[in-house]
């Protein structure tokens, strides 16, 4: 199997998609699927699937097709989702809430031990479970809980100094909602940006582009 620091981000990220489609189709009970099939199923090209499953070797035979439980349990182990990584959240507005509330973490291998909030009106309370602590208990609740990764749900000029503190604690794993540009301060952590109007944007070019190409069309 090559090495995934070879792999492209590309295809890095369609990873995911494979393994919900493939997730569905163990959930509804079929066995066995062809390249062909679930290029059909997930709107791509055979040839596209069959050269991202060889980035991992390859998990089919010629003719044969992927068994879905096999296929299933090697994404997961690529994907890490057979191991449980302890996870904080940073922020209890509605942002975090949201979050804490509507992700299924635990089905995709994530705990979340804790989260934490500057507002002492929320402090104490829980969210689907998870306790809310001030943000002044974090450090030694790192420690005492092996937290390894950092969900950060605050206003991008409230994190810098959060950063700091996450990152002296060990923490170098963050999905971040803030906008704050972590990997520029600290190069050696791994940094899963989230920019919903990125995506709100790209949504408004694809209308516009579609909208152009109908007016051409009708020329």
């Amino acid at each position: 199997m090559p090495k995934h620091d070879k792999i492209s981000m590309s295809v890095i990220r369609r990873l995911p998609r494979y393994y919900r489609f493939i997730s569905e189709l163990a959930d509804s009970g079929e066995k066995r699927i062809s390249s062909s099939r679930l290029a059909e199923l997930m709107n791509v090209t055979a040839s596209q699937i069959r050269q991202d499953f060889n980035c991992f070797g390859g998990f089919g035979q010629q003719g044969y097709g992927y068994s879905i439980s096999f296929l299933k349990g090697e994404m997961e182990k690529i994907l890490g989702l057979n191991k449980v990584n302890n996870a904080i959240i940073l922020g209890a507005g509605n942002l975090g809430k949201a979050i804490a509330l509507h992700i299924n973490f635990v089905e995709k291998g994530f705990c979340v031990k804790g989260i934490f909030e500057t507002n002492p009106l929320l402090v104490g309370q829980e969210i689907k479970g998870i306790r809310i602590y001030p943000e002044n208990d974090m450090e030694k609740f790192i420690a005492d809980n092996n937290i390894s990764i950092a969900v950060l749900c605050v206003p991008k000029n409230s994190v810098a100094g959060i950063i700091d503190k996450l990152y002296s604690n060990g923490i170098k794993a963050f999905w971040n909602f803030s906008h704050f540009d972590i990997a520029r301060k600290y190069s050696d952590t791994v940094v899963e940006n989230v920019h919903m109007t990125d995506s709100l944007m790209t949504l408004s070019y694809r209308m516009n582009e579609k909208l152009k190409s109908e007016e051409k069309t009708e020329e």
